[in-house]
């Protein structure tokens, strides 16, 4: 088990139903969503499109999620301020720059420039986010371990949790796209490597190629692998598939052990063709009930975060040692 300080325990709390799962709504995109506003310009979509544009979606779907995960650039701070994210909903917040850096086959990670835990905890953040590229065979792999131990231990001297967001790639100049079976085997070895190294939420991709292989007992096989191989609770990231597709992904994963969900363009990518009224009819109609369906499926389904954790114990004179950047175990 895994001894969480106090103030992480809240956060969490914060972050998840009373049964203890996580799902949250993820629009920390940045130049994606520049894409997908205006894919023949994307260039031309203005700071105040994007932050309107989240803010919108915000309005509709944060009270039925547990939590929202946004930017540093374009939509915590916004969406706080103008009043879009309810209080009892946990924020969720981006620590990296956009995109990476490096040769497509040896990716680089880096946080964003001017942006920190620090400052994440300071505008009353629950959790941060860090998003890595990462191959265990690639020449990066030592770098980008390091740089998710230092934010770690950022996180740990904040008292905040740290969802860790890994995407693979493949490190092979031949070959653009991870075959199923390296797919497989990337997931669950970054899982095994990562998690160990100080992040509490592992937020994860699907461990199958779903349009390879639709037969749901390999992706229960898959996902069982993966609750074995992270040593912290995972939640399920949507990566712009279909919302009946990551419905079904969702179930399985769930019973398999996940904790949730991270998701994102499942939910509301259509809105993004849209504008005016029938955008927020399609928030309202479409993708509100999506994310309720799917935030009820984790609540009945997913493993609640706490079978993992233990709180740091607590006594009359807790606080008088209380040290947050102490607190951490991680079982061999």
């Amino acid at each position: 088990m895994t001894t969480l300080s106090i103030g992480k325990i809240r956060s969490l709390q914060q972050c998840s139903t009373p049964e203890g799962a996580i799902a949250v709504l993820a629009l920390d995109h940045r130049g994606n969503l520049r894409q997908s506003l205006n894919p023949a310009a994307p260039e031309t979509v203005s700071e105040e499109q994007l932050t309107g544009f989240k803010q919108q979606v915000v309005g509709a779907l944060a009270p039925v999620a547990t939590a929202v995960l946004l930017d540093a650039e374009f939509g915590a701070a916004q969406c706080v301020a103008s009043g879009k994210l309810p209080g009892r909903t946990g924020l969720v917040v981006a620590v990296e720059a956009t995109g990476y850096t490096g040769d497509p086959t040896a990716r680089q990670s880096r946080l964003m420039p001017g942006w920190s835990v620090a400052k994440a905890k300071r505008m009353g953040a629950s959790a941060v986010k860090l998003l890595v590229y990462y191959h265990p065979d690639a020449d990066t792999k030592t770098e980008i371990e390091a740089l998710v131990q230092q934010t770690a231990q950022d996180c740990r001297e904040q008292d905040m949790p740290l969802f860790l967001e890994p995407l693979s790639y493949s490190p092979d100049s031949a070959q653009k796209k991870l075959s199923p079976a390296e797919r497989r085997r990337v997931v669950n070895e970054t899982a095994r490597r990562l998690t160990p190294l100080g992040g509490d939420i592992l937020k994860a991709e699907f461990p199958v190629d779903y349009q390879a292989d639709a037969d749901e007992k390999v992706w229960a096989e898959a996902c069982a692998e993966l609750t074995t191989a992270s040593r912290v609770p995972w939640v399920l990231l949507s990566a712009s598939v279909s919302f009946d597709t990551f419905l079904r992904m969702v179930r399985v994963a769930c019973q398999q052990g996940a904790t949730g969900v991270a998701v994102g363009r499942a939910v509301w990518q259509e809105a993004t063709k849209l504008s005016g009224n029938e955008r927020e009819q399609f928030l309202q109609e479409v993708a509100r009930p999506r994310m309720m369906q799917i935030t009820a499926l984790c609540a009945q389904l997913a493993r609640p975060w706490a079978e993992c954790f233990t709180p740091a114990v607590v006594d009359a004179s807790w606080y008088r040692s209380y040290s947050p950047a102490t607190i951490f175990f991680r079982p061999e």
